[in-house]
């Protein structure tokens, strides 16, 4: 066979296997390679965990959570730091507060520096953020909303000396002179931008999105436009801030639809200050009947309540919005959705008379969070009741993405496990917690094991024991009643404090 005819075979044999590829689907679909899930994380702050539906609630409406809570993993026992700042920094970088420094919000301390191991604000660049690691991995990620893991001014205190002599402050509203240092090269490494994100909408030092004159007595109260925000561009079709961040994750989304994305969506609502989305909501909520056995609806001040339902109710409307998007484009399939919140309720604009405490608090209302995962087909739809905590979804992430060659330290446990049935695991493991300045109370390290959780306060050694299955309100101390159970729970702390050289205030009581 000569050489003409050799290729001639040739041709025509790559161009019956052209023909083949063409006409079969089957085969291109085999040929493609899958995107890795987007992943949606929704944050709404201050969230209670009694302050939606699919928790119990009869008086807050939340439809498209109720519905999607339906389709997905609902955690009964998720956990957070009792104040956004250890929750925060706890999500952003899956550490304890004792590694970086941050154990409630700085502004909200209390006494002295013997009292209290003084918070730090800014999250050094040592502490590796999840969106580093998913960035290599290919995902493009956007951070909308509340940031608050960068000081006033960063890089003044991260030259301070510490522990701190005096706790940190920030400026008042009205007071934009710090804005721009923060537009600079040297402080955005500490903003989104700087740490993994594509993009940052509206993240600042701030906890709330007062920043105008005024702040919670202002006429916008930074929830309705124009907003202050220097990191929000204003648009005309500006009306209310959670409108507007779900406009830039929706807008997001589009461009990147194609890709891999994260969207880190953490509205500001439902923090403080509270102001009424609209004059219809307000009137629906100030009609409703409250509910006696939350007390949500009821009381003194039901006019904040109310006004507080028609900004979760806001929050639900917007989710709604994201899954329209996702469906109209083809793309729920392949994104896992998180909601969740940063702490517990603030009390005065919620209650729940089922929980002990609130915000600010370690007891189950402080730090017990409505949670949910929905990743339909991936994720089994049913409730578990296995303790989750803040420091699990770092890890997730990273399983999610595929990424398996992750060295930094990581306190959590990926919850991808817990998909599809219940993890043995993950229901026998302790869990902790570290709280080394003082807010609503004093200093204190808690252990949750099983159903039980021991509080240890430090300047005394005063200890707590509740069995959380059987006392949820957390109003049966059992310590004197169960001394065998009391020694081991305190044995464990112990050894989890001195096994991780776990700094304690000065004044504690304890010698680990």
């Amino acid at each position: 066979m000569n050489f003409l005819v050799r290729m001639k075979l040739i041709h025509l044999k790559s161009l019956l296997v052209g023909l083949f590829i063409v006409s079969c689907p089957a085969f291109i679909h085999a040929e493609k390679r899958p995107k890795k899930p987007n992943i949606i994380f929704i944050l709404v702050d201050d969230l209670g965990y009694a302050d939606v539906g699919f928790n119990g609630s009869k008086w807050f409406e939340t439809p498209a959570m109720d519905a999607l809570a339906r389709q997905s993993l609902v955690l009964d026992n998720a956990y957070m730091y009792p104040t956004c700042s250890p929750s925060r920094t706890a999500f952003f970088t899956g550490k304890q507060s004792f590694r970086t420094g941050v154990y409630t919000v700085p502004v909200l301390e209390t006494g002295t520096d013997q009292e209290n191991i003084f918070s730090r604000w800014t999250v050094e660049k040592k502490h590796t953020l999840f969106s580093v690691p998913l960035a290599e991995a290919g995902y493009q990620a956007i951070h909308l909303g509340k940031w608050h893991i960068v000081g006033p001014d960063p890089l003044h205190e991260l030259q301070l000396e510490f522990p701190l002599k005096e706790k940190l402050t920030q400026p008042q509203p009205g007071d934009f002179s710090w804005v721009a240092a923060h537009k600079s090269k040297a402080i955005q490494e500490y903003y989104p931008q700087g740490r993994g994100f594509v993009k940052n909408v509206g993240g600042t030092y701030r906890g709330d999105p007062a920043l105008e004159a005024g702040g919670y007595k202002s006429e916008t109260m930074g929830y309705h436009a124009p907003f202050s925000n220097p990191f929000i561009e204003p648009k005309p079709t500006d009306s209310w801030l959670t409108d507007r961040l779900t406009d830039e994750a929706l807008e997001f989304m589009e461009q990147y639809k194609d890709s891999s994305f994260f969207v880190n969506l953490h509205y500001y609502a439902v923090h403080r200050p509270i102001t009424s989305r609209s004059q219809t909501l307000m009137d629906k909520y100030m009609g409703k009947e409250g509910d006696a056995v939350t007390g949500q609806g009821l009381g003194p001040r039901r006019k904040e309540m109310a006004a507080y339902a028609t900004m979760v109710e806001s929050v639900d409307q917007n989710l709604q919005r994201i899954l329209d998007f996702l469906d109209a484009e083809g793309l729920r399939q392949n994104s896992v959705i998180i909601l969740t919140s940063d702490n517990g309720y603030n009390g005065g604009q919620s209650s729940n008379d089922l929980m002990r405490g609130s915000k600010g608090y370690i007891y189950e209302g402080g730090i017990r969070v409505p949670a949910l995962i929905n990743w339909p087909g991936q994720v089994e739809p049913r409730r578990s009741q296995v303790p989750i905590t803040v420091f699990d979804y770092y890890p997730t992430f990273l399983d999610l993405a595929g990424v398996d060659n992750y060295t930094g330290q990581l306190d959590g446990h990926s919850l991808t496990s817990l998909f599809k049935k219940d993890d043995r695991k993950l229901q026998k493991r302790n869990i902790y917690w570290h709280l080394a300045s003082q807010y609503k109370h004093g200093t204190c390290s808690v252990i949750r094991s099983g159903p039980y959780k021991l509080i240890q306060f430090l300047a005394s050694g005063e200890l707590e024991l509740y069995d959380l299955a059987q006392d949820p309100l957390e109003s049966d101390n059992l310590v004197t009643k169960e001394p065998l159970l009391t020694k081991r729970l305190l044995a464990d702390l112990v050894h989890w404090r001195q096994s991780n050289a776990v700094p304690l205030p000065p004044n504690a009581a304890l010698k680990y």
